[in-house]
């Protein structure tokens, strides 16, 4: 994957911010087996610092300081929760609330190395949410994270009885298929198994909001092909088509 095919939101001379596409991990992982955004970057610019990571599944903004001074900036800003973000994220079921908060501690699992629950002696955690759309099977839903731990829509998600689609890790891990959401559906003779429609966590970090010398500075990503393809489907389930 060459820099040229990524989605640069913004630029200036201090800090970028790319829409992540999923499956691309934000910094090299511990093996160094796979390419990550961070490498990706620095193809084109030189030295770039991570200021804040998205889960590799995840797509959407994130943000890369251009210089340390910068870095050092911006990681207060979040650190301070003076950033606003918020993310777009696909259920299973349909949530009682149209609207709601999520105030519960996140602590590490003891045992399962990567896993995170919800836990008295965690830290402070707290998720807000928007049912965008119902559709019964599914919720489209606008979360806005006012902390930053590891997972957090991911374990909120699970911890109110409505995990991420296509989670295994807080969810059933199932992939979506065409068949579950369209009436009618046929496979062709010349497919044996139907390819999923989405495959991958439901979860897309859409917006970034904060101050920078005087200004407003406001990031949206746009969500993938993949997540606009099944709201698509989901949108015609609903309107019996």
């Amino acid at each position: 994957m060459h820099y040229k095919n990524l989605d640069i939101i913004f630029e200036n001379e201090e800090f970028i911010a790319i829409n992540k596409p999923a499956g691309l991990f934000s910094v090299p992982d511990r093996f160094g087996l796979e390419v990550s955004l961070k490498q990706i970057l620095e193809e084109k610019f030189g030295k770039v610092f991570i200021v804040h990571r998205l889960d590799k599944e995840t797509s959407g903004v994130i943000i890369f300081a251009k210089d340390a001074a910068t870095h050092k900036i911006i990681s207060e800003l979040f650190e301070n929760r003076k950033i606003e973000k918020y993310y777009l994220g696909l259920v299973i079921g349909s949530p009682i609330n149209a609207t709601g908060t999520i105030d519960a501690p996140i602590a590490e699992h003891s045992f399962r190395r990567g896993e995170m629950i919800v836990n008295p002696k965690g830290k402070a955690c707290l998720t807000t949410y928007e049912v965008l759309n119902d559709y019964k099977l599914f919720t489209w839903i606008r979360f806005r994270i006012h902390t930053g731990r590891t997972h957090q829509i991911r374990v909120h998600s699970k911890h109110i009885g409505h995990p991420l689609v296509c989670d295994e890790l807080y969810g059933d891990g199932k992939p979506i298929l065409l068949s579950q959401i369209k009436k009618r559906y046929k496979l062709s003779k010349d497919i044996l198994d139907e390819t999923p429609i989405l495959s991958r966590v439901g979860l897309h970090a859409h917006q970034l909001i904060f101050d920078w010398k005087d200004k407003k500075i406001d990031l949206v990503a746009e969500p993938p092909k993949d997540l606009r393809a099944l709201l698509q489907q989901l949108e015609k389930r609903v309107n019996g088509k």
